[in-house]
């Protein structure tokens, strides 16, 4: 299948801080592809450089077969743009704002007004359209963000966080549209989110963003592979080095490491020297296991343990998903 977008070595630096280094991808034809990544990984940057709004300080992009820096006014036509920020007009209604929209991208007459009704209908607000935008929920605030987006009817649909803050059933609107769009009218869609579940049930593929570089690229099935049986997080008395070269050798168990302790906090009257000085926490050390079998791994750690008269002070499994993928990639929540 052809690709809608191709992105070649895309960088931007804003003063010295390169925000975005150098990232590569494909979306095909039709696809809803994931872009996910921590607060400041560089999703929003590289969203705004494909859509017109930075403008990047190397490599370029194509949408449709255009050049992002040369034929920007062209790709603006294949694009919609649904931000995480709400871009509409708190007095007017909905049916207003979409409205005012379509004619910025040049609708008038019986194609607008087929265009206004088409998007209500797609975000499920036919019924309240005629409202002020400012007595809207949060959740419907969003909906007509999203129907902003779509009213010159892209091809390509940038959705950044849309369902960040709203209420369930406004999500679960959102999330059905989204399905709609793409299953029913072959939408392409790129599409960020903090919620793993949604993007494990709308996306084709994947790719994780971290500190401005594309760190892991591929279906959700595949990335879920990644982690085989899934991650163990097992607390110990003490570890050393050679613990965890042993661990890691043990039958179904791909890797052990450290996790990393937490630092003190800010100092307060009383305090030991060890915490004003920022050193970590005494609390017990917890070894990740990334296993090939959970059930088989944890057998063998327990006994490995055992053996060398360590108590085990804790245990968690981490099922593979997308969200222990992501922890295990980057070493952090979604949400951090």
């Amino acid at each position: 299948m052809p690709a809608i977008l191709e992105v070649d070595n895309l960088i931007k630096k804003f003063g010295d801080h390169l925000a975005v280094k150098g990232v590569s991808f494909s979306v095909e034809e039709g696809e809803v592809f994931g872009l996910l990544g921590p607060n400041g990984a560089g999703k929003t940057t590289t969203i705004s450089m494909l859509t017109g709004v930075l403008e990047p300080t190397d490599g370029t992009a194509h949408i449709g077969g255009y050049d992002i820096r040369t034929d920007l006014d062209a790709v603006k036509k294949i694009n919609g743009l649904v931000p995480q920020d709400l871009a509409l007009y708190p007095t007017l209604s909905a049916r207003a704002n979409l409205n005012f929209f379509g004619q910025i991208y040049g609708l008038r007459g019986k194609d607008l007004k087929e265009r206004v009704e088409d998007v209500l209908r797609i975000v499920s607000l036919t019924d309240r359209a005629n409202e002020a935008v400012e007595k809207y929920s949060g959740g419907m605030k969003r909906r007509v963000n999203i129907a902003a987006g779509l009213i010159h009817n892209p091809r390509l649909l940038f959705l950044d966080e849309p369902t960040v803050g709203v209420d369930p059933q406004s999500r679960n609107h959102i999330f059905e549209s989204v399905l709609r769009l793409n299953r029913e009218r072959g939408m392409s869609i790129i599409y960020t989110s903090h919620y793993m579940e949604e993007v494990e049930l709308l996306c084709n593929r994947a790719a994780v963003i971290d500190q401005g570089e594309i760190i892991a690229l591929d279906t959700i099935k595949n990335l879920i592979a990644m982690l085989g049986g899934g991650v163990i997080k097992v607390g110990v008395p003490k570890v050393d080095d050679t613990l965890l070269t042993q661990m890691s050798a043990l039958p179904a168990v791909k890797e052990a490491t450290l996790m990393p302790q937490p630092i003190a906090p800010p100092p307060v009257a009383g305090e030991s020297i060890e915490q004003k000085e920022g050193k970590p926490l005494t609390a017990t050390p917890v070894v990740k296991v990334v296993a090939e079998n959970s059930q088989e791994a944890i057998i063998n750690v327990i006994n490995f343990l055992s053996q060398r008269d360590l108590q085990l002070t804790s245990l968690k499994i981490l099922e593979p998903n997308l969200e222990s993928v992501f922890l295990h990639l980057t070493g952090k929540k979604l949400r951090e």
